[in-house]
């Protein structure tokens, strides 16, 4: 039997897989009957307690403004780059992924957009545990294991497979879609507007 798959690698603080998502959505709506989806962390930005350079951020906040330009109707609060202290440090919210989906895989995909919602449109930094924290204990999660699992050594260990199973397969960017199928594995064209770059690819 030939198992088809469809991966999509991301990380959840990065902002051109939060522009994807509507996209990414229809996607999986409009998916052939057969193929399944999975999920792998990218891990864009390791541990940091740094403060993030001025220079950076206000490179990111231009990153913002020209994916409004590309891809109309994403929105940011820029209010974060004054109410919070950025930190280059995307591994947490990955491990927060990894802890929900813990205790079951159907908190994977609300923890991913929670973290997306609060730092894009909330102000808050899912960098900084008391965010990832008190996201757990929003989506009905045992906060206490959930806290113990967010630095345990299994968890960075489960984030580094899937990192580096993403690189074997070939992606290199976030988002990145790879299609598997019988053995072979290729890395997809998508469109931040048009779902129907990627589906086909897998007609």
């Amino acid at each position: 039997m030939n198992t088809r798959s469809l991966t999509y690698v991301h990380d959840p603080m990065c902002s051109w897989c939060w522009a994807f998502r509507p996209v990414w959505e229809q996607v999986v709506q409009g998916l052939p009957e057969g193929i399944r989806v999975r999920r792998l962390l990218g891990g864009l930005a390791p541990d940091s307690d740094q403060p993030m350079p001025m220079e950076l951020q206000a490179t990111l906040q231009q990153t913002w403004r020209a994916i409004q330009q590309r891809v109309p109707g994403t929105r940011f609060d820029f209010e974060f780059w004054q109410r919070c202290k950025p930190r280059r440090s995307t591994y947490p919210a990955c491990r927060s992924v990894i802890a929900a989906r813990n205790q079951g895989v159907e908190f994977e995909e609300p923890m991913i957009l929670a973290i997306q919602q609060a730092y894009y449109l909330q102000a808050r930094n899912p960098s900084d545990d008391n965010t990832l924290i008190g996201l757990s204990s929003d989506l009905g999660l045992d906060s206490d294991r959930f806290s113990e699992e967010l630095h345990a050594p299994a968890t960075q260990e489960a984030l580094e497979r899937e990192m580096g199973l993403g690189l074997r397969l070939g992606a290199r960017d976030f988002p990145s879609l790879v299609f598997e199928s019988g053995g072979n594995a290729r890395v997809l064209r998508y469109d931040y507007l048009d779902p129907g770059v990627v589906l086909e690819q897998l007609a």
